[in-house]
């Protein structure tokens, strides 16, 4: 009986120690594991952290260069507005793309469409006056009476020579001179050439916005401007005596 406890207190002891044992070794890979986990953790923690501060560096980037852009647009049509010239239409003001070319240049040369579908360039009238009667449309009443009016006066002008400039098409200018019986100007269509930026004429903005202002240019046989007017209120027309007075 004695020997059987003695038995039983050893295999106990041995369990016992068997179980510590097994504990300690236990122990170290869920400690070794949970090392790993934290330092996982703790990884991405630093991962959202750099994510989240790049994305702000990204934030803060952008909205400079679009801070940069704005501006950089802002003065470019502020500059670009410096140049531009106001006129009137029924009293409401817009404005021109640029200003005409000053008395005393160069005439810049020009390329435009005539009623047959045929180029014509300024630097062909050469030797000659020419003036630049300039406007928006021959369908309204104040452009057709200025075609009407220098049709009139340039029968009268020796060695002189008028080009009526719209953006009408060829085809609509060939009918209205048809239909009036206009026989002494040039009628020219500016519908697929740069003429109303090269001249500042074109309007910029308004209803009108992308037609030809109303203008008179005069060039002398040499090629040189002599007399220009932009004519303030569109729906007025231009000065008729000023413009011939500079070629008498």
């Amino acid at each position: 009986m004695h020997q059987l406890s003695a038995f039983k207190h050893s295999n106990c002891l041995k369990i016992n120690s068997n179980i510590n044992h097994f504990t300690r070794w236990a122990v170290v890979p869920m400690f070794l594991s949970g090392l790993l986990l934290l330092g996982s953790c703790q990884n991405t923690s630093a991962v959202k952290e750099n994510d989240q501060t790049n994305a702000t560096a990204k934030t803060d980037s952008g909205q400079k260069n679009n801070d940069a852009t704005q501006n950089g647009n802002t003065q470019l049509s502020q500059k670009n507005k410096s140049f531009m010239t106001t006129i009137q239409l029924k009293g409401n003001p817009i404005h021109t793309v640029g200003a005409l070319p000053q008395n005393g240049t160069e005439a810049p040369d020009f390329t435009l469409v005539d009623t047959e579908l045929g180029d014509k360039s300024l630097s062909q009238y050469k030797g000659k006056f020419v003036i630049l009667n300039i406007f928006p449309s021959v369908n309204t009443g104040v452009c057709a009476a200025s075609v009407r009016q220098f049709n009139k006066d340039a029968a009268a002008v020796p060695n002189a020579v008028v080009l009526c400039i719209s953006k009408d098409l060829p085809f609509a200018q060939a009918q209205f001179c048809g239909a009036e019986g206009i026989k002494n100007v040039v009628m020219l269509s500016d519908f697929r050439t740069d003429f109303g930026h090269q001249y500042g004429v074109q309007m910029a903005d308004g209803p009108l916005q992308g037609l030809l202002s109303r203008a008179v240019v005069v060039i002398n046989p040499e090629g040189k401007i002599i007399y220009e007017q932009q004519v303030p209120e569109i729906t007025e027309e231009p000065n008729y005596e000023k413009a011939l007075a500079a070629i008498k």
